[in-house]
């Protein structure tokens, strides 16, 4: 049974950005998106890739000069045309919300980027791998992703600042303690959980996230 696309691999395949593809083309780029996603780009193969894609391994080097290229071709169009926005557009609802208290957000956040993942598994999957050691690929996401959040961030970081909820430290240092303490919790939630969900109590990690957060950010 051929596997669902996720909704941004429908968007960059059927959109704008993808009408230029060919047949060959989506295939070679559907394959390595499995490929990427399941072993990473080092231990990744432009054989296996053709194999899956059901094309000769020459018809690869036709259209992608090298595999870092291949690689590129599905991250940098992604970040650049579909990720950002998507990310943005998804979040945006929770960035906009109101919030009694801190700990009201992170719930919110959570939940947000759960669904996420579990929409978007193979990309998410791609960039966790592939953005530690690929500086161009950081610059970019930086730039298109985190750039557009910031300030909203800042916004709702100052409020419980000035109200007295949070401790009197950079918005930008709270946000960063923030991002990778949920960061943390929603990728091990998936490794794990995923792997054997009899050694994960997904309610007891939620709240000591929530409650290592809260406190470590008490004023």
């Amino acid at each position: 049974m051929t596997k669902p696309l996720e909704p941004w691999m429908e968007e960059l395949l059927h959109g704008d950005s993808g009408a230029r593809m060919t047949e060959k083309q989506a295939r070679i780029f559907k394959a390595a998106i499995d490929v990427f996603a399941e072993k990473g780009y080092a231990a990744s193969s432009t054989s296996e890739i053709a194999q899956r894609a059901g094309v000769a391994e020459g018809t690869i080097f036709r259209h992608y000069k090298t595999k870092k290229d291949l690689l590129l071709s599905i991250v940098t169009p992604a970040m650049v045309k579909l990720l950002a926005p998507f990310v943005v557009r998804e979040i945006r609802e929770v960035l906009d919300s109101d919030y009694e208290s801190f700990d009201q957000f992170l719930r919110a956040m959570i939940d947000n980027r759960i669904a996420f993942l579990n929409q978007n598994r193979s990309l998410f999957k791609i960039i966790v791998q592939e953005i530690p050691f690929h500086p161009d690929l950081q610059e970019q996401l930086e730039h298109l992703i985190f750039s557009q959040m910031k300030g909203k961030l800042d916004a709702i970081v100052s409020k419980f600042k000035a109200e007295g909820k949070l401790i009197d430290l950079p918005s930008l240092t709270i946000i960063r303690l923030t991002a990778f303490s949920i960061l943390g919790y929603v990728v091990l939630r998936d490794i794990v959980g995923r792997r054997d969900e009899s050694k994960w109590d997904d309610e007891l990690e939620r709240e000591a996230t929530i409650n290592f957060i809260m406190k470590g950010l008490a004023p």
